[in-house]
């Protein structure tokens, strides 16, 4: 079983930057690709972005690219966001995901594995 911890979270105000990291425990943690999503309130869950455990693909959701980098350590079995230029509208519960196929990726559906979630709330 694959736990998937996520940390780094906090408030900070517009224009900052903060870096969130996802530790995985449990079996080897050798996924296909992880994930950050994130909930805003009275919202629904939206992709954020991935990354592929193997090789360098990355993939962004609109709002934030150009200002979020996904990065991984494979020998801590960690995945960071890095966040810069950060906005009001970037408030929201964080989570991690992971999962052992390359289907939907940028779905919810498509990750078994997750994390409880980190909060992060800009301030304007």
């Amino acid at each position: 079983q694959v736990q998937l911890i996520e940390s780094g979270g906090g408030l900070v105000q517009a224009g900052g930057s903060l870096r969130l990291s996802c530790a995985a425990s449990g079996r080897t943690f050798s996924p296909a690709v992880v994930a950050w999503f994130r909930q805003a309130p009275g919202k629904e869950r939206e992709f954020v972005a991935y990354i592929r455990w193997s090789g360098r693909t990355t993939s962004y959701a609109d709002s934030v690219k150009g200002r979020f980098t996904i990065s991984r350590d494979n020998t801590k079995s960690t995945v960071y966001l890095q966040m810069t230029s950060l906005k009001p509208e970037d408030t929201a519960l964080y989570y991690c995901a992971a999962d052992y196929t390359l289907m939907s990726m940028t779905q919810e559906s498509g990750y078994h594995y997750w994390g409880q979630g980190t909060q992060v709330t800009v301030s304007s």
